[in-house]
């Protein structure tokens, strides 16, 4: 049974990878699983004059590989919804054709997700605008990355919203989507077994890692002015860090959660100096070397890639919130390319127990540690020390394993599918509201500033590892590892 309103689906840049890759496989998904409406359209926008049929042999060789426990009858039901009209995001002539496709009806979702360059939000926002395709059932994804800085996102943000409103605006963070992510939630807010334990009194240290085995992929032109900072930290990792840290919210409505992570963006400890980033941040590069047992080039060797780059493809970070929950708690960020293997996780070092009562066990060091792991599979682990069998009192670490594909029969929606059926229900809890984006922009900024004007270049790594040296360093100086070093 469809539990969305009816909804027109509009897809920009839909030639490209994202749409191709993620939007339309998510949204086939949906509709297999009886969740989008009778009355839902899916419009795919492109500058190419093509025919309906030639779109859609483009999606058959480069969507349909990407779509999961498919059946032919579905995916050729699923293909009725889809219609293709030539638009030029950057021309307002062809707006008036989006428009008449749309029509007046003020009742459906028209949802127009923009999977474009930044550069061409503000032009695409205006010609919506000037069709009236602006009014109050009309809402606008925006993708990553929103400007290059403060500045840049701000008058991004301040163009956009002379036609929409902050409520029609969805900027979308796939890794909130995630079920792991949403279950962090539900433990923290629905159990009082977590609650007494979450603050500074019982927690050690937070790690956060998002790491890539891939490279840059032949985007070496879009990352060299990009980076891992801007790429990664200062969305997903950030976005992470607030779920894990914030407050209960009153609600689960959108303003109540949001205003939460706003609070822990705001209690972040700002970086004042050049040495403060020195001495608190690291940033690599990846240089030649093998991942998945294939070798790999460096960085500087990548198409369209400035040999004397200085961008970085390694950040890790030591953060921290200045609030009384967590006070004197470090958060260590973490996110590269070409690393060991592709990973997410979030990991929790609770503190030791006050006096060992027995012997330390070799791997002792891995108790009293939460891990919710993100990517490749998603599952929340709890280490403890337990007793061997026998009939002596010799521990040995031990975990509880939540393993979502086996806890769960029922079907898990991946993170785009279910953001999108949030936008076409109108539910933002799961995007970020301009404030956030400011705060955030705003706290990496020293750090994008000081990088900027440094001598140092970025530290060298091998590709295939864990990224440089002065990572582990970063947080040996506290007498801490990384999950995986432990």
């Amino acid at each position: 049974m469809d539990n969305t309103p009816a909804f027109d689906m509009v897809l920009f840049g839909s030639t490209g990878d994202l749409v191709m890759r993620k939007l339309l496989p998510s949204l086939y998904q949906a509709h297999a699983a009886g969740l989008l409406n009778e009355n839902g359209r899916i419009l795919c926008l492109g500058r190419k004059q093509i025919s309906l049929d030639e779109y859609l042999e483009l999606v058959e060789t480069n969507s349909r590989q990407h779509v999961k426990a498919k059946s032919e009858e579905s995916w050729k039901e699923f293909l009725t919804r889809v219609d293709y009209l030539k638009v030029d995001a950057g021309t307002g002539s062809d707006y008036p054709a989006l428009a008449e496709w749309v029509g007046p009806d003020t009742q459906k979702s028209v949802v127009c997700y923009l999977s474009l360059a930044p550069e061409l939000f503000t032009v695409c926002c205006e010609h919506l605008a000037a069709v009236g395709l602006n009014r109050d059932n009309v809402r606008v994804v925006l993708e990553k990355p929103l400007g290059t800085d403060l500045e840049s996102s701000n008058a991004i943000n301040e163009a956009v919203a002379k036609h929409f409103k902050e409520e029609q605006l969805y900027r979308i963070d796939h890794y909130l989507g995630k079920e792991s992510v949403q279950n962090l939630m539900a433990i923290r807010f629905g159990n009082a077994l977590f609650e007494p334990l979450w603050r500074r009194e019982w927690v050690h240290d937070v790690q956060i890692t998002i790491a890539e085995d891939l490279g840059v992929e032949g985007r070496g032109d879009f990352y060299d002015g990009t980076g891992a900072l801007r790429d990664m930290i200062q969305n997903h990792l950030l976005q992470l860090l607030c779920i894990v840290a914030m407050e209960p919210p009153a609600n689960m409505s959108a303003d109540a959660v949001r205003d939460e992570k706003l609070k822990v963006l705001k209690a972040l400890r700002p970086f004042t100096s050049n040495e403060d980033v020195a001495s608190n941040t690291v940033r690599g590069q990846y240089k030649s070397g093998a991942v998945n047992g294939k070798p790999v080039k460096a960085y500087r060797e990548e198409k369209n890639v400035p040999a004397d780059s200085q961008t970085e493809t390694f950040v890790a970070i030591k953060a921290e919130i200045e609030n009384w929950r967590w006070a004197g708690v470090p958060f260590y960020l973490r996110t590269g390319k070409h690393l060991q293997e592709r990973l997410a996780e979030i990991v929790i070092n609770f503190r030791d127990v006050p006096y060992q009562l027995f012997p330390s066990p070799v791997g002792s060091n891995t108790a009293n540690r939460l891990v919710i792991s993100l990517q490749p599979d998603e599952s929340i682990r709890m280490h403890f020390l337990a007793k061997e069998p026998g009939d002596t009192m010799r521990l040995q670490p031990a975990f509880l394993n939540l393993d979502f594909n086996q806890a769960f029969s029922v079907r898990r929606a991946d993170a785009y599918e279910r953001l999108l059926l949030d936008v076409i229900r109108g539910q933002l809890a799961l995007f970020m509201r301009r404030d956030e984006l400011i705060e955030a922009w705003r706290w990496v900024t020293p750090i994008m500033e000081a990088w900027k004007h440094s001598t140092v270049p970025p530290k060298l790594y091998t590709s295939g590892t864990w990224g440089p040296a002065a990572s582990s360093a970063l947080l040996s100086r506290d007498g801490v590892s990384w999950h995986e070093e432990s």
